[in-house]
């Protein structure tokens, strides 16, 4: 846990000496007058962070935080890891950590004490936080879900890329909110790349065991809701081409087999909606214009990959997806040094990298002639 903080407090040091929190950058310097912009810290910030990756994600928060001389306080949620956080380091009143029920949120957000909030979720609930901070104009930064597509290519190598993509499809029973939640395959190679994915998805195991590699999920309203999902699309007609909606038989907790549904409509809710599951659906494309067209469909534009051999395709392709992160032949890779950020409904702002420091600072430009 401590080494996780530390890489990120490492590396967000690296992009800027902050000295006492007051880094300055000189906009103009001639006989006349001397211009000097500086970023100081906004007082009091809060990261309000979810349970998939407590404490990856609160040390995202925190490092940038305190490096910017702000005092931060940290909600947690259930299992509520992060908490151990704070038992140490740092001088009382520097970093708190705190638990509690729904009503915890709301009172941090609008708080008249609370300077900056930092959220990461759902965008239901990052549009109840920007309008509680509203009331006292509090900085927001706002990391939200996505629905992101994979855009596979004629010339990608159909086994190949089935792996790739289903491991970061499949990874941590899908709930990650940059992870691949629709293939888009080129009609060329459909038949081939679906049987390769059906083939990976089969191999995984469910479980908690050594060999397993799709866990039960956290919360059983969730388990519920990607139920109703896949129900619904069964019901619709939907070829399920692999996994389905029933728990193993040896499973008590609330696991869901690896899924992949096949070719679904385009305004279908396995298609429009994010599952944040091991439940992807799979579509055929054969126009560019087309599937560009369709990965940027869903309103949200957090992360996308392409995959192909073909770079000047690649760069065509990337250019056009209205995404923060874009990715080439692979997919959900991040870096403390490189932003991170989403567009349309997927967030509001940046974090890592020196956009991520600033966005803990107020800034403050100085004009400066002789008398």
């Amino acid at each position: 846990m401590g080494r996780v903080f530390e890489s990120f407090s490492e590396e967000f040091a690296k992009n800027l000496v902050w000295g006492h929190g007051k880094p300055e950058e000189t906009i103009e310097d001639s006989a006349e007058r001397k211009i000097t912009t500086s970023y100081v810290p906004v007082g009091i910030a809060v990261g309000i962070v979810p349970w998939n990756y407590p404490i990856y994600l609160a040390s995202a928060k925190t490092g940038p935080a305190l490096l910017t001389g702000n005092a931060f306080i940290l909600k947690a949620s259930p299992p509520y890891t992060s908490l151990k956080m704070a038992e140490r380091f740092f001088p009382p009143g520097v970093f708190q950590a705190l638990s509690g029920d729904d009503s915890l949120g709301p009172m941090l957000t609008s708080h008249h004490d609370v300077n900056m909030v930092s959220f990461t979720g759902s965008i239901p609930t990052g549009k109840a936080i920007m309008k509680s901070c509203s009331g006292t104009l509090k900085h927001v930064v706002l990391e939200l879900g996505g629905n992101d597509p994979a855009i596979v290519c004629a010339d990608a190598y159909p086994v190949s890329a089935a792996v790739r993509i289903g491991l970061f499809a499949f990874c941590n029973s899908g709930q990650i909110c940059m992870s691949i939640k629709r293939i888009y395959v080129h009609e060329s190679t459909y038949d081939q790349s679906l049987a390769a994915l059906v083939q990976y998805a089969g191999a995984l195991g469910v479980g908690v065991g050594e060999t397993d590699f799709l866990g039960p999920f956290a919360i059983e309203q969730h388990f519920k809701r990607v139920q109703s999902l896949l129900s619904g699309s069964k019901e619709a007609g939907y070829t399920v081409a692999a996994g389905g909606t029933e728990r193993p038989a040896d499973k008590k907790g609330f696991y869901i087999p690896a899924t992949i549904v096949d070719n679904p409509p385009e305004d279908s809710a396995i298609v429009k909606e994010e599952q944040f599951a091991p439940v992807i659906p799979v579509m055929k494309w054969s126009e560019e214009n087309d599937v560009i067209q369709r990965a940027n469909g869903t309103g949200g534009g957090l992360g996308a990959s392409v995959w192909t051999r073909d770079d000047e395709q690649a760069t065509r392709i990337a250019g056009q997806l209205q995404s923060g992160n874009v990715w080439i032949n692979t997919h959900a890779e991040i870096e403390p040094n490189t932003p991170f950020c989403g567009h349309e409904q997927s967030g509001l702002g940046v974090e890592h990298s020196l956009e991520g420091l600033k966005a803990y600072c107020n800034v403050r430009s100085v004009f400066r002639k002789p008398f």
